[in-house]
């Protein structure tokens, strides 16, 4: 009972994990494409939604790697091969990242220059970005945590409602039994009530022969002691 219930939790929440993916997936592909047109800020701001995305898709590939552990044997040989697929297409992501990334005359437009003191305020830009982009990661990771929460209480309940039917019928099962034992008392005593009858009646059958061989003999007793 407790695989069973295990490995239907483990196919759904992988489920759950590959939607998601799909969902960051094309929404990625759309950033990346968006990038190309943007300079300056835009740009920046797209590489760093672009690049909190790819962390994302990264991150649910690695639960869906965990999951798939309780995925059905049988189901086991396609699922590699979709995230073999997906992993593929995450490190082409990271390159087409990377190259539109190292496009500094587009990432900075107008301001772009080989001066190292100008990028004090790039530094300071990065900073806030990497701090957005942790919250971003704590929040989706929250959100992926409350998700397997439910999940789990949902599959709980299944469980405790699975048992519950488990034990009403373990009962039906012990009153039919009850029940079976008392029909089988009633058959037995009726049984000995029909051989107590039988013997009566074997019983009244003699006497009956016996008082009518008595009442014959009489009879001829009667009638000899006529003729003498």
């Amino acid at each position: 009972m407790a695989n069973i219930l295990d490995s239907e939790a483990g196919t759904e929440l992988f489920k759950h994990y590959e939607t998601e993916y799909q969902l960051v997936q094309a929404d990625l592909v759309q950033k990346l494409d968006q990038i190309s047109e943007l300079t300056g800020e835009p740009r920046k701001a797209a590489l760093s939604t672009a690049e909190r995305a790819l962390e994302e898709a990264g991150e649910l590939l690695d639960q869906m790697n965990m999951e798939k552990q309780n995925v059905p044997s049988s189901s086991r040989t396609a699922i590699n091969k979709r995230l073999r697929d997906y992993r593929s297409d995450v490190d082409k992501y990271r390159r087409k990242l990377q190259t539109l990334a190292t496009d500094r005359s587009a990432l900075f437009g107008g301001r772009y220059t080989d001066n190292p003191g100008s990028s004090s305020g790039d530094r300071h830009f990065e900073q806030r970005q990497q701090l957005l982009s942790g919250t971003d990661r704590l929040d989706r990771s929250t959100q992926r945590l409350k998700a397997s929460q439910a999940l789990a209480a949902e599959t709980e309940s299944i469980g405790a409602s699975t048992l519950a039917d488990l034990h009403r019928q373990r009962e039906v099962i012990e009153h039919t039994t009850t029940i079976l034992y008392e029909s089988e008392g009633y058959v037995d005593r009726s049984v000995k009530t029909l051989k107590g009858m039988a013997r009566r009646m074997a019983t009244n059958r003699i006497i009956t022969i016996a008082i009518i061989t008595v009442l014959v003999l009489l009879i001829i007793a009667v009638i000899v002691s006529k003729f003498r």
